[in-house]
């Protein structure tokens, strides 16, 4: 008998369900992005380390925040956040990955002892957002502006891809990559959609082997030879302002489909038949020919027939070209992919000054030069290892994505930690304003912001406690201290601006702007539910049975069952009392 004035507990999620909530669910979110922050926090800076990651498949090594971010796999609902906080700046500006977890981290960690003394999270989250939107505006008044047009504009592009490239595998051989990169930026510049599509514009070709001193730039199109039949070594390897004709057309004899009947009165004619299947063919061959095109490409396969057919006539062809090589040929050459040969004429046809198929290493590259619409660019890396390549172009696209966010912004302030210092002044200062807890809120928000400055000097093995002692006198007593930061080379510091350490202004308020938002994101969280996976794949997920009087729901391919057995029970019979699936009962639990 239940004591009177008792209830009995209400089940309102499935048997296995984790829950979590209040202040110790909070406090447990924020130790679980402490230790993701720890698995990228070493790779911060141009001393920072690599990670290898093996999946037992394929192993990576980088220092790439993003790259690792998404390799861990994690599984933690909250700690998620961080890796699409990291992928997203990845995507926006293509550098500061790392930069931007540490924020989200650091902020997090400064907050805790707020969450455990019982400050509501609300407060916290609003102060969070004040404080990073006078840190964002504080940066884009500190910000320097500058004319990409002029030489000096063009300086200051070399000198933030080289910042870029400076934490890097490739750092050694800036000198080599950072030209190189402006110069395939700038000229998508030139068209007002052009950085629109930088990675449809710029492709990244890798070739194992020789030495990364002889990675190029093609101002054009280039992609590696796709297969061929025999009678292509035949064919002219180099032109001189050719034709160039795009196709995603098929070129090759095709046989007749399977259980094909055809009918025919006497022996004669099946010749007929057949000829008429090479008449096809070779009308779509001459068609061709005769619209005056030099160069023969196309999405789908080109035959052998066709292949000797171009060779015979001094015509180049390629079949089975990547669709993203196809549309970088159509937007540099001025071609239009034709999806048949009838009706070709010379407007659809593109041109360049110089074709030639080149050999590179261990691959043999068709090269398209004086493209008449400059826009599209080829960059070929070369390398010991295949990992040393892959991380090369990870490399390199962060420094576009840079080059690309500084032509846009046309603004750039001081890397080495030197910005985030002078926003930390800013915000102490400021938070002497305040009245209340936000003083103190804001406060440590100022203090999580030195993290970078702190990590850089961790990370080259310096004592940060000095360094950040003397950049704080720095930027509180001298006037013109505002862009002083660490000093890797010789562990002290120095005026990171004048050493030309530049990073585009957007880099720096994207990221406090997402680990602001992201930390206000985990301390919104106060319960967790994690519902168990179901043991009966076709299991309904959420649906209890009870025999006394609970709710069951039966999917619809159990209905019709459900009804005759209402009916044989009308009539006295037996019921079967099969429960439908993802429905049983539970014993203890208002059942048996």
């Amino acid at each position: 008998m239940m004591p009177y004035g008792m209830r009995p507990g209400i089940i309102l999620l499935r048997e296995g369900t984790d829950t979590s909530q209040g202040k110790a669910q909070l406090i447990s979110n924020i130790n679980a992005c402490q230790a993701i922050s720890d698995a990228v926090r070493t790779t911060l800076g141009p001393r920072g380390m690599d990670k290898l990651i093996a999946d037992g498949r394929k192993v990576t090594i980088s220092n790439d925040g993003a790259t690792i971010m998404r390799l861990l796999e994690v599984e933690h609902p909250a700690a998620k956040t961080l890796v699409d906080i990291s992928m997203s700046q990845d995507a926006e500006v293509g550098d500061g990955t790392t930069s931007v977890v540490l924020l989200a981290v650091e902020i997090l960690k400064q907050m805790k002892p707020f969450v455990e003394e019982g400050v509501h999270p609300q407060i916290l989250i609003r102060n969070i957002r004040s404080a990073a939107s006078i840190a964002v505006q504080k940066i884009h008044s500190l910000a320097v502006a500058f004319d990409t047009s002029s030489p000096e504009g063009k300086e200051m592009l070399l000198k933030t891809a080289s910042t870029a490239l400076n934490s890097k595998l490739i750092a050694s051989h800036q000198d080599l990559f950072a030209p190189m990169i402006v110069d395939a930026v700038t000229s998508l510049a030139s068209h007002p959609d052009g950085l629109d599509d930088l990675r449809g514009m710029i492709a990244i070709k890798k070739i194992p082997g020789g030495d990364v001193r002889q990675s190029f730039l093609v101002k054009g199109v280039a992609f590696k030879k796709t297969f061929s039949y025999a009678g292509f070594e035949q064919m002219t390897k180099k032109f001189q302002r050719p034709k160039i004709l795009l196709l995603n057309v098929e070129l090759e004899l095709k046989n007749e489909k399977e259980n094909a009947e055809v009918r025919i009165e006497n022996p004669e004619e099946y010749q007929s038949i057949v000829d008429a299947e090479w008449q096809v063919i070779y009308d779509k061959l001459d068609a061709c020919v005769q619209c005056g095109a030099n160069i023969v490409l196309s999405k789908l396969p080109i035959g052998d027939l066709a292949t000797q057919y171009f060779a015979d006539r001094g015509l180049f062809c390629a079949g089975r070209v990547e669709e993203g090589d196809m549309k970088r040929v159509a937007k540099a050459t001025g071609a239009t992919v034709q999806t048949s040969t009838n009706g070709i004429y010379e407007g659809v046809l593109g041109t360049c000054e110089e074709f030639e198929e080149k050999q590179v290493g261990d691959e043999r590259f068709n090269i398209f030069t004086g493209c008449p619409c400059s826009l599209t660019s080829t960059m070929i890396l070369r390398g010991g290892s295949e990992q040393f390549i892959a991380e090369s172009e990870r490399s390199i696209h962060d420094a576009l994505m840079v080059v690309k966010r500084s032509l846009k912004s046309q603004s750039v302030v001081a890397g080495g930690g030197a910005v985030e210092l002078e926003v930390a002044k800013h915000l102490r200062e400021h938070a002497l304003s305040i009245d209340g807890k936000g003083q103190l809120i804001v406060n440590a928000f100022a203090k999580a912001l030195e993290i970078v400055p702190r990590q850089l000097c961790d990370n080259a093995g310096f004592d940060s406690n000095d360094i950040l002692s003397a950049l704080r006198r720095k930027h509180a007593q001298d006037e013109d201290g505002k862009w002083y930061g660490v000093d890797i080379e010789n562990g002290d510091i120095m005026d990171t601006f004048e050493a030309g350490i530049w990073e585009p202004s957007e880099n720096k308020s994207n990221s406090l702007a997402s680990a602001a938002e992201a930390a206000g994101v985990i301390l919104s969280i106060d319960e967790t539910v994690v519902n168990p996976r179901s043991q009966d794949p076709g299991a309904a997920t959420g649906m209890m049975g009870a025999p006394g009087g609970g709710m069951s729901q039966k999917p619809l391919s159990n209905m019709m069952g459900g009804a005759m057995d209402a009916v044989n029970a009308g009539k006295g019979g037996s019921r079967s009392g099969n429960l439908g699936g993802g429905v049983s009962y539970l014993k203890g639990r208002g059942g048996g």
